[in-house]
């Protein structure tokens, strides 16, 4: 003989949450009849003669049980909003099931039992027939747990019966020997209802399992139709004639044209092919689309420090990483360590989340040859059809808003808005008037006095671009780097040290009194800048020894051997050389011992934190200037205990607000005479 099937006892988590629906599916009846009986019990039987306690024994136990019912109807309402069809834990449903319903019974049986010697006998046979009743309903609606349907029909009929038979007269003696007799009844029954549904939840068990392994078959056969009608396909392109051949190769020739050699993604040929193409689908299904422009934070220092090839593989990796969130066809190497990412059918809510997933991609550290590589990425978005139309413009906004964030801040994710256009428009507004700054006569100069740490006399003073522009005072961090970019820093670095050169000659202080002028990198790397220098100090007359030039270290990422050309050059020429914002920077040791240069200029940052208690970098950079033997000043000083302790610690020269703020050459000898 075959063996029969596992017995309803061992059930699977499915057959548990049947069983567990049923339970709750009924519950709603159960407990509104429960609720009515009990109000018909409490409230149907008040008279005149009740005393006051009896009454309030009654109303206390309608409303403890109204309480538990209300529980229970929270119970289910919290069943069907949060764990019908889905993957819940029935042990945990069936637990708070169970007690909800055991607490029923117990409110119930405690009602019948404590206040049966105070019942009528029409009360208390309506008592018993009410709880009689409500045992039988049970044997239905609980019978899908044989624990709880004993249990609940035993608490409800037991005990009332059982006082019946052991504390009342004969005559109710008869009702408690029914009830019990009842009782018995009631749990066969419950039993043999049992025993059906757990052998019913058994046979749907069992078909779903037969439907499951047929659903299998079917896609099994499905698959090996598919391969064979792929072999036949093959087949069939193998016996193809020979220009069919030659269009193929064609193709090959095409699709290698529009792919990145490195790292096998499309180039940007490729990419706006396929993105025309897809905007072109777009406008006809009113789809929308969006556009990332994703660009790599810390590359460049990785190939300069480790290299092209270890730069080649990094960019293989992130390209990698890159192809996890998006379609095939749908990301290109847009050049250098730039790309763009393809997402059709996205909204804005869905390019941004990809867009933080691809950037947690690109920072997980990236491990070759033993070196632990960090990277970040800058992310700029554009939407179709609500940024642009067509995919020129797309790319344009998504790569504008990837740069407006990698200025405010690398290693974020933008989406374009108006506000990105205005700031665009803003500068590039700035942009023109930079042109044509000088011929207007739109930049002046201020200067800020530096003083000997006595603060009796003043060493130098710092010359600073001011630019007035359509009535607004543009901040110089503002327009300083948009020179650069543009590259008119050139031009306005000439004419600022020309005119901090003629302005100097003119100043009826004592010779030994010099004017400091930064010098950008851009303009120290020009080959032309040493031959303008030697015009500036021949048209102006000023001495070279009262010029001092000042440059940050972020001269040292550049060419080192140009570098260290060009300050020769200008040490030949007696002009003093100050190192600005020391300590910011990336320079080494061995890079400043090769560098003439005759100050170190503190940075006000390091300046501030002396109020924080750390003058760790203070004293690090005195003793590193005692060693090259050069003089130090330091930037920031705004009250006099700065001073008081700069000046104890050694430094030099001071420079800051305390003393003076920086104001055009007029009011400068104005200052100098009333001090």
């Amino acid at each position: 003989m075959s063996k029969q099937p596992a017995g309803p006892r061992n059930h699977t988590p499915a057959m548990q949450r049947d069983l567990v629906g049923m339970l709750y599916g009924n519950v709603y009846t159960a407990i509104a009849v429960t609720f009515l009986a009990m109000t018909g019990l409490a409230f149907g039987f008040n008279d005149t003669d009740s005393s006051i306690e009896i009454t309030r024994n009654k109303e206390l136990a309608w409303m403890l049980l109204s309480a538990v019912l209300f529980l229970r109807t929270c119970d289910v309402l919290y069943w069907q909003v949060f764990e019908r069809d889905k993957d819940y834990n029935p042990s945990l449903s069936l637990m708070r099931f169970s007690t909800g319903a055991i607490a029923t019974g117990l409110v119930i049986s405690a009602y019948s039992v404590l206040l049966f010697d105070y019942m009528t006998t029409v009360e208390l046979a309506c008592t018993m027939v009410v709880v009689s009743a409500l045992a039988a309903g049970s044997a239905t609606v609980l019978s899908p747990s044989r624990p709880l349907v004993i249990c609940y029909c035993s608490i409800l009929l037991v005990p009332i019966s059982l006082v019946a038979i052991l504390v009342s007269a004969s005559n109710l003696s008869l009702l408690g020997y029914l009830g019990l007799c009842f009782w018995v009844a009631i749990v066969i029954n419950s039993l043999r209802a049992n025993h059906f549904f757990r052998h019913a939840l058994h046979i749907k068990a069992s078909n779903e399992t037969l439907l499951e392994e047929m659903q299998a078959e079917r896609k099994e056969v499905a698959r090996i139709n598919e391969q064979l009608i792929e072999s036949n396909l093959k087949l069939d392109n193998a016996n193809a004639n020979l220009e069919e051949e030659v269009l193929k190769r064609t193709d090959d020739i095409h699709r290698l044209s529009n792919r990145d050699p490195l790292t096998s993604l499309m180039n940007r040929s490729g990419f706006m092919r396929h993105l025309e193409s897809t905007l072109k689908k777009a406008r006809k299904m009113d789809n929308k689309i969006a556009v990332l422009f994703i660009d790599l934070d810390g590359f460049k220092q990785v190939n300069d420090s480790l290299g092209h090839q270890v730069g080649d593989r990094v960019l293989q990796e992130v390209s990698s990483r890159l192809t996890r969130f998006c379609e095939a066809d749908h990301l290109a190497r847009w050049g250098g360590d730039e790309f763009v990412l393809l997402l059709p059918y996205a909204t804005e809510n869905t390019a941004v989340a990809v867009a933080h997933a691809a950037r947690s991609g690109i920072t997980i550290p990236i491990t070759l040859d033993e070196n632990h590589i960090n990277l970040d990425a800058t992310i700029g978005i554009a939407l179709f059809p609500e940024h642009g139309e067509t995919a020129q413009a797309l790319l344009q906004e998504a790569d504008l808003t990837m740069y407006e964030q990698k200025r405010k801040g690398p290693g974020s994710v933008g989406v374009f808005n108006e506000g990105i256009y205005t700031a665009l428009r803003h500068e590039q507004s700035l942009r023109d008037g930079l042109r044509y700054a000088i011929e207007k006569n739109e930049f002046t100069l201020h200067y800020q006095p530096i003083m000997y740490a006595d603060g009796k006399r003043m060493w130098a003073a710092e010359a600073l671009l001011r630019w007035n522009f359509k009535g607004d005072n543009i901040p110089p961090d503002v327009f300083i780097p948009l020179a650069e970019r543009t590259g008119l820093i050139h031009d306005i670095g000439n004419w600022v040290l020309h005119r901090a050169c003629i302005d100097a000659a003119q100043w009826q202080f004592d010779d030994s009194v010099a004017v400091s002028v930064n010098v950008s990198v851009s303009q120290l790397m020009d080959d032309s800048f040493i031959r303008s220098l030697d015009r500036v100090l021949e048209g102006s007359g000023l001495s070279p020894q009262q010029l001092h030039l000042e440059i940050t270290e972020s001269v040292f990422a550049e060419n080192t051997e140009h570098v260290l050309k060009q300050i020769q050059a200008i040490k030949a020429r007696h002009i003093q050389i100050s190192i600005d914002d020391f300590g910011t920077g990336f320079s080494s040791l061995g890079q400043l011992h090769s560098l003439q240069f005759d100050h170190i200029k503190i940075d006000r940052a390091f300046v501030q934190k002396l109020e924080e208690g750390s003058d760790t970098i203070v004293r690090a950079t005195l003793m590193i200037a005692n060693e090259f033997h050069c003089l130090t000043v330091a930037e920031g000083i705004e009250t006099a205990e700065d001073a008081v302790r700069l000046r104890a610690m050694g430094v030099n020269c001071l420079q800051g607000f305390y003393y003076a703020r920086p104001m055009p050459a007029r009011e400068l000898l104005a200052w100098y005479t009333d001090n």
